[in-house]
């Protein structure tokens, strides 16, 4: 009974010290923060997740969701991640897909270059039916590494995918597709790019 208490006191001070972070590197953004509704069973596997949506400001001109929560459900010696999706503008699927990806967080721990099939596109008319964990490339090691009361927090980067580029990641690694998103020149907050593969 100690024992849960004090997890969840570390959670509930892992979840606010990453809204700190987030609200410090996005200085001059519009931040909302909702608890997000994972609905019966779920909020068990994510017991302190909330869904921070960061709108347009002078680091980005685009929308940033990001968790924080995951950190406590798969933690290891103060160590833990939250995750960061960009999205082109404001719309609630977002939160959603990060929401599923924080339950699937919990039960499967992903890490940098894991990725997750999400069985539809990620919006309307997009090819990208994949998330992959990447570096926050967009926003840079300043908001990946989130210092935290009771250790550290990575933030990682939700980036959606296609399957043929999943596909190709398999047979070639993850650096090769990275250098094919760069040799592309990928937008990767549009929800029509093409596939680089």
């Amino acid at each position: 009974m100690l024992s849960t208490m004090f997890d969840s006191e570390r959670g509930r001070r892992a979840t606010a010290g990453v809204e700190a972070h987030v609200r410090g590197f996005f200085t001059g953004h519009a931040i909302t923060v909702d608890d997000y509704d994972l609905g019966p069973g779920r909020r068990e596997a994510v017991p302190d997740l909330r869904i921070l949506t960061v709108g347009p400001g002078p680091r980005a001109d685009g929308w940033a969701y990001l968790t924080a929560g995951c950190w406590a459900t798969a933690e290891q010696e103060g160590h833990g991640l939250e995750f960061v999706l960009t999205a082109p503008v404001h719309d609630e699927r977002f939160a959603d897909l990060l929401a599923m990806t924080a339950c699937y967080h919990a039960d499967h721990h992903l890490d940098l270059e894991h990725s997750l099939p999400i069985g539809e596109p990620w919006l309307p008319g997009s090819h990208c039916d994949h998330l992959l964990i990447s570096l926050p490339y967009l926003h840079g090691p300043d908001l990946e590494h989130c210092p935290l009361p009771d250790g550290h927090a990575r933030v990682l980067w939700v980036l959606p995918v296609t399957a043929a580029e999943m596909a190709y990641r398999r047979e070639h690694g993850h650096e090769a597709l990275e250098q094919l998103f760069d040799e592309h020149a990928i937008v990767p907050t549009d929800p029509r790019r093409p596939s680089v593969v």
